[in-house]
């Protein structure tokens, strides 16, 4: 090869650059010396990849909270089923959320937990033999099947007291004076029911309590029913009111879509953070990033007013809560 053609490839594989650049450098912790967790979570920041999406989520969530956002927390209901059951129920505790939309089962799980914990299990496990054991798998968590047997029980002596006066209810009425008969302090609907957070649920039968509802009209109280649309009302109407609002979207599905869609009304979400492992490429709402929403009018399109974390909640979630709340408390 000619030195012509060597300084010609050269170019094409170091071709070299003037300008500098003005942005941080990228450097991590420097784990030498006392370990500090807030330095450790401020090095997010210039850290790289998703650490830096998450830094940028607790600026945000911490901006929320300077400017005393209306804060709605969604989440699906393997948040519940996990360890951040706990985690949720701090927020609410104290005083950090002020609407959560979520799905049935995060209602029917955090019941359970107040009486029966959830177990850790196996991701490979014979799900044959689990069948046969009554042990139903959620990942690696175990939930055994009488925990929905204790669940009925429980929700027929409560759906008793729930209809006795009203045939018609909401599912913001059903989480809030279900919460009202709870103990446990880890609870998230009784947090909520403690401290006047409303839990609207949009998809109220789609899980056991569903099922029990279904058997409970048919064998007990033919007139019995549940009204959605009293409650669409309520979200729309009360983030009209709201100065600023601020979502925390854990996972996607119909909860987060709800807070968005119920943010249009008012002309989007001041801020949004979200934490997902949703494929935008499939076209789906739990996928989508948030700045999609903005193209629908769903979020504001302000200077870094939002952010996605594409990580699984169990690893980010407490990080985020670590150091937009506790360490800001």
């Amino acid at each position: 090869m000619s030195e012509e053609n060597v300084d010609e490839t050269k170019e094409n594989v170091i071709p070299g650059s003037e300008e500098e650049l003005d942005t941080k450098d990228v450097r991590g912790y420097d784990f030498r010396g006392e370990f500090d967790f807030a330095e450790l979570l401020a090095s997010y920041e210039t850290t790289g990849f998703q650490a830096t999406q998450l830094a940028e989520a607790v600026e945000i969530a911490e901006e929320m909270q300077e400017e005393d956002a209306t804060v709605y927390l969604t989440l699906t209901s393997n948040i519940i089923s996990s360890g951040l059951r706990e985690t949720v129920a701090y927020l609410v505790r104290e005083g950090y959320v002020d609407v959560i939309i979520t799905t049935s089962g995060s209602l029917t799980e955090d019941v359970i937990k107040t009486a029966k914990p959830f177990k850790m299990g196996e991701w490979d496990a014979d799900e044959a033999e689990l069948r046969e054991r009554g042990i139903n798998r959620l990942g690696n968590i175990y939930v055994p099947s009488d925990r929905y047997v204790w669940l009925e029980e429980y929700l027929y002596d409560f759906f008793e007291d729930f209809f006795a006066e009203e045939k018609v209810r909401t599912p913001t009425e059903f989480a809030a004076e279900l919460g009202a008969t709870l103990d446990d302090e880890d609870s998230v609907l009784k947090q909520a029911a403690d401290n006047d957070v409303p839990i609207f649920c949009p998809a109220l039968t789609d899980a056991e309590v569903g099922n029990f509802l279904y058997y409970y009209r048919n064998g007990y109280d033919s007139e019995v029913g549940i009204e959605i649309l009293d409650d669409y009302d309520t979200l729309i109407e009360n983030g009209l009111l709201a100065d600023t609002t601020g979502l925390i979207a854990v996972g996607g599905g119909v909860p987060k879509h709800h807070a968005i869609m119920t943010n249009l009304f008012r002309g989007g979400a001041d801020y949004a953070i979200y934490i997902s492992t949703g494929m935008e490429g499939d076209g789906s709402l739990s996928g989508a990033p948030p700045n999609e929403a903005v193209s629908w009018g769903k979020i504001k399109q302000e200077n870094k007013n939002y952010t996605q974390v594409e990580a699984e909640a169990t690893l980010v979630f407490p990080l985020l809560v670590a150091g937009a709340f506790k360490l800001n408390g």
